[in-house]
């Protein structure tokens, strides 16, 4: 069963003494990408935080990880607890990439191979940083045509990337936890359309770093994690209603900072 959006009139109070309250303003594209983004439930799907407590953590189903061969980390940072609790727990290599940061996190018994690199949709150079695509970077480490886990937080460069990414390539993922940042373009809309073809959309949660206040109405903010399961491992449970965002094992982001998820 689909989690079914549900758009909350405002009310418009006209009574003695009473100030009108202006309805939200409405965008046609946020709206049509806020019904694109409605999650169904699995029912062979574990859900479980990996990472950090708060920001830097994802949710992924844990039961679907055996297998893997290889994980990919997008947007490192600081540190990257996710990829090295699935380094130790499945000993798989964790391809770390973030072409905007000095810092190499370590991790006691994993396994990381960092990358001077940042991902986009082609080979270049934007202001002295090196670009490659998702499909060359896979295959330059020799990981084409395996079972793939991928991370992304990469503050926008998302929306390029996958779109540019090859439907063979995008199969080779078994799930894909990330972090979406915008609401109101229209590539937005063709990525989620296009990765709905592979995976099923499991969870939305939204960061409370990047409340709008109303702003991006229906999306109380304009940067959520995603998590997408691949078709040939999901299966929908079409009697049991979807995630709520803020259910847990989600978490804020920002600990000390008041939630925005919807109905929140």
């Amino acid at each position: 069963m689909r989690w079914v959006w549900v758009f909350a009139a405002t009310a418009v109070v006209a009574s003695a003494g009473c100030k009108k309250k202006a309805s939200p303003a409405r965008d046609p594209l946020r709206d049509a990408l806020w019904a694109e983004l409605s999650p169904v439930a699995l029912k062979n799907c574990t859900i479980k935080r990996f990472g950090s407590a708060n920001d830097g953590g994802y949710l992924m189903c844990e039961n679907l990880i055996d297998g893997v061969q290889a994980a990919y980390s997008y947007g490192i940072e600081h540190e990257d607890n996710w990829g090295c609790e699935l380094s130790t727990r499945w000993h798989v290599p964790i391809h770390q990439y973030d072409c905007f940061t000095d810092d190499r996190p370590a991790c006691a018994g994993g396994n990381f191979v960092f990358h001077d690199e940042c991902v986009g949709a082609k080979a270049e150079t934007i202001e002295n940083q090196p670009f490659d695509s998702f499909a060359n970077q896979v295959a330059k480490n020799g990981d084409a045509g395996k079972r793939l886990l991928v991370k992304m937080d990469v503050e926008g460069a998302e929306w390029d990337t996958f779109l540019a990414t090859p439907d063979e390539v995008l199969e080779k993922i078994d799930q894909l936890p990330m972090e979406l940042h915008g609401v109101g373009e229209q590539r937005h809309i063709d990525l989620v359309k296009k990765l709905k073809k592979t995976f099923h959309l499991v969870s939305i949660h939204f960061n409370n770093y990047a409340c709008t206040k109303g702003k991006t109405y229906p999306f109380p903010a304009d940067a959520y994690q995603v998590l997408w399961v691949n078709k040939r491992l999901g299966v929908v449970d079409e009697g049991k209603a979807a995630r709520v965002p803020g259910s847990p094992p989600d978490a804020k982001d920002a600990a000390d900072k008041r939630d925005c998820q919807p109905g929140a």
